[in-house]
């Protein structure tokens, strides 16, 4: 593993490198979730780099983890923005070539945005880990629970661990998340310019989204596969990892043939 810092967009963003470098094999991209980060991720970018043979870059969104810290409140489109202007930029810092974006939650919806939107020729597939496409009720009703174990339980102490700025890490997610703006939120309109095969995975049990998050992308024109998870809530690669694990692996080989 390498640890190192890019620029992206103006801020200076942590990152992590597992395997071989992009001149010499695929790139797994991997894009955390709402409250996530680099060590967040734990192994697991690790452990799909090697079962692959595939490099993996692993980085922090500016505002968590050990990257810069950002103003706050975020804007409500800012998984539109993390898209479109700040990872192509990421990309061309990582030197990253032929690619699969593994995204996770707020991750996903930004990888969705991107490869339907205007993406790098070398992108070659997406897995998509509990993907947000539109603002649910399930989905805010969670979110305020969130605001609630932050401010009175022990949320906040366990995620401190993990970033720089704790408060704007959290709050930079779940203020914009229940602005009663963001009820407008929609990514619909990216997903028929989707044109890479899609993995999308969901839990059962998701407390963030339904059924219709993962339905929403029947209408990319690509090769769509699902995987409903059993026992598993919204991070499928927690909750079921050797699953994820071997599914993101036959995936993959299958695209690349």
């Amino acid at each position: 593993m390498k640890s190192f810092f890019l620029q992206a967009r103006g801020h200076r963003l942590e990152a992590v490198w597992h395997g071989p470098p992009p001149e010499e094999a695929p790139t797994w991209v991997f894009l955390h979730e709402g409250l996530g980060s680099v060590s967040l991720w734990k192994d697991f970018p690790a452990a799909l780099a090697q079962a692959t043979g595939w490099g993996a870059l692993v980085f922090s969104r500016a505002g968590y983890g050990a990257s810069e810290p950002v103003s706050l409140p975020r804007p409500l489109d800012y998984m539109q923005r993390e898209a479109r202007e700040v990872l192509p930029e990421v990309l061309r810092a990582g030197g990253v070539r032929e690619f699969f974006l593994f995204g996770h939650s707020d991750g996903a919806s930004i990888a969705a945005v991107y490869a339907g939107d205007a993406p790098a020729s070398g992108l070659r597939g997406l897995v998509l880990e509990a993907p947000h496409v539109f603002c649910e009720d399930l989905s805010v009703r969670s979110i305020a629970a969130a605001r609630e174990a932050y401010e009175q339980g022990g949320l906040r102490e366990r995620l401190s661990r993990h970033h720089r700025d704790v408060d704007g890490a959290f709050y930079g997610w779940n203020g914009a998340w229940l602005d009663p703006g963001f009820r407008a939120w929609d990514i619909t309109a990216f997903v028929p310019g989707i044109r890479v095969p899609t993995l999308v995975l969901q839990g059962e049990d998701d407390e963030y989204g339904t059924r219709a998050q993962v339905d929403a992308f029947r209408g990319i024109q690509a090769p769509l596969e699902v995987a409903m998870l059993e026992r598993c809530g919204h991070s499928p690669h927690r909750d079921q990892r050797e699953q994820v694990l071997a599914l993101a692996v036959a995936f993959a080989r299958r695209v690349r043939g």
